[in-house]
């Protein structure tokens, strides 16, 4: 039978600008923005629309990439009626595939990653860590020139070709060299502000762990995927400590979409900025249908396909 994802990016899609028309075009799109701002104490529409140095902050990408996310699912399923059989996110996307599946309210997982960005900021100074996306390699070739490197991992399994290492600078950098001298066609050094998902972030794992008890958690209305074990969640007891894991855990998203695949999804919703998980998802399986709503005019021409399908 025939299913829907809905799957929502991570950071590093964010951009200015990003989702304005669902904010101004639509009363629930700037409903979900206003709540934000409620809620943390700051304008998201500033920080969002109007060009400034915060927006590619982690503290602040955080909660700005899961409220422009929100708000475009929930017009997007407001005008459409089109709902998903099972949700998953990128990394910080998690928490948007959260509230798709009925997990958390909207306002819990923005006021949530809000504090996940600022403890993840918070966990490694500046300069200490660092991240780099290793192209043309198998992940299996890659894992094995790690295991007997220190204080580096595989950060993203994001999809054939494409795997994201992380760790203290130094390590991170000789890795570069031993992968590029096993084979790699290109080792990219990432522009981020720390060692995101790696073992240097377990602390933040734990602070958010305590952050994550005063937050309410439902049994998920449809079956969401975790990016630690790349398997449904369908309990509402495994939610917080797969989310406490993930901070330093490998984001297992090309096994994710496998696993979704075989179940049946055959249509894939990406919902936010970029197009990114529609690149992955030409390199995971270039049989299943994929859409994108990243406009308001998207919105529409996306019924219509699966109208058509």
């Amino acid at each position: 039978m025939s299913k829907i994802a809905f799957i929502f990016p991570g950071q590093g899609a964010q951009y200015t600008g990003m989702g304005r028309d669902f904010y101004e075009q639509t009363e629930t799109g700037r409903k979900v923005f206003d709540q934000a701002s409620e809620l943390l104490g700051f304008s998201m529409p500033e920080l969002v629309f109007e060009p400034n140095d915060r927006l590619d902050i982690t503290e602040y990408t955080q909660a700005a990439m899961v409220t422009t996310s929100i708000a475009m699912m929930k017009v997007f399923t407001e005008r459409t009626g089109i709902r998903p059989d099972v949700a998953a996110g990128l990394s910080l996307g998690e928490y948007c595939a959260l509230a798709a599946a009925g997990v958390m309210s909207d306002a819990d997982a923005i006021t949530t990653v809000r504090q996940r960005g600022i403890l993840m900021q918070q966990a490694v100074p500046v300069g200490i860590g660092s991240m780099a996306a290793v192209l043309g390699m198998e992940a299996s070739a890659i894992e094995e020139v790690l295991a007997s490197m220190d204080d580096v991992q595989i950060a993203n399994y994001n999809c054939p070709g494409q795997i994201v290492i992380s760790g203290k600078k130094e390590a991170v950098e000789a890795a570069a060299e031993s992968l590029k001298a096993a084979g790699a066609k290109r080792v990219i050094p990432l522009k981020v502000s720390g060692p995101f998902h790696s073992r240097m972030l377990t602390e933040a794992g734990k602070k958010l762990g305590q952050v994550l008890e005063n937050v309410s958690v439902s049994k998920p209305q449809i079956p969401y995927v975790a990016n630690v074990t790349a398997q449904y969640v369908t309990d509402a007891e495994s939610v917080k400590p797969l989310l406490e894991k993930q901070v330093s855990s490998s984001v297992r998203w090309q096994q994710s979409v496998e696993m979704m695949i075989a179940d049946g999804v055959d249509t894939f919703i990406e919902i936010g900025p970029g197009k990114t998980l529609s690149g992955f998802m030409k390199k995971i399986n270039r049989n299943v249908t994929v859409l994108n709503i990243e406009k308001m005019e998207d919105v529409e021409a996306c019924a219509e396909c699966l109208q058509t399908k």
